[in-house]
């Protein structure tokens, strides 16, 4: 039943973080818009290249870190200036017609930068994934695996499901509708970088920064 349960709450979790909007999710499409989605669906990766780090750190640290609001006010600080740069990128798109696939996409290492510098799989794994996992591991050694697994596979699967569906549509977005698109996607970045920086504001407030 723990296993069970386990794969069940892996499972909710990751359509959660796939579908939900944010940084990450908008840059799927932007980057599959812009070069295809083969690029949309590097970009779905990153959080395997980026939370492995944050899981195992956070198992090490959950209960040591004094300064853990100061940290994720850094790391949200500097994620909303890059997430801002990014909507910059958006905005100032040219009128010109879709890219192929192309070495300067670097849609890895944009994702990889993203999920770094967002703020929220930390606070996610120190405050919610890390308790829960230490919990079913004193029920049940494998239950923490298939947790992580179903997670990740659901999480990775949506976002490149989203990558495809907008590449579909790709091909029928020219001109016009494209820019309208991609200053939209702009000023949703825009959006959530604000949100980042606010939070980073309100997490060192705390120490009077």
């Amino acid at each position: 039943m723990e296993l069970l349960s386990s794969i069940t709450t892996g499972i909710l979790f990751g359509l959660a973080a796939g579908f939900l909007p944010g940084p990450l999710h908008t840059l799927v499409i932007v980057q599959t818009l812009k070069y295809g989605p083969r690029e949309g669906i590097k970009v779905a990766f990153a959080p395997i290249l980026t939370d492995i780090p944050i899981i195992i750190v956070s198992y090490f640290l959950l209960s040591r870190l004094a300064n853990f609001e100061l940290i994720i006010g850094l790391i949200s600080l500097f994620g909303g200036l890059y997430v801002l740069f990014m909507a910059y990128e958006c905005v100032q798109t040219g009128p010109v017609e879709h890219k192929g696939p192309d070495d300067n996409a670097q849609s890895i290492k944009r994702g990889v930068i993203v999920n770094f510098l967002n703020p929220h799989p930390y606070l996610f794994w120190m405050s919610v994934g890390m308790p829960l996992i230490i919990k079913l591991q004193v029920e049940n050694p494998l239950a923490p695996i298939l947790f992580i697994l179903s997670l990740y596979s659901v999480l990775i699967g949506s976002k490149m499901l989203v990558a495809v569906i907008v590449g579909k549509a790709r091909m029928f977005l020219e001109g016009k509708r494209y820019l309208y698109i991609m200053r939209f996607l702009g000023v949703m970045l825009a959006v959530f970088a604000l949100i980042l920086i606010k939070d980073a504001a309100d997490l060192l407030e705390i120490f009077g920064l």
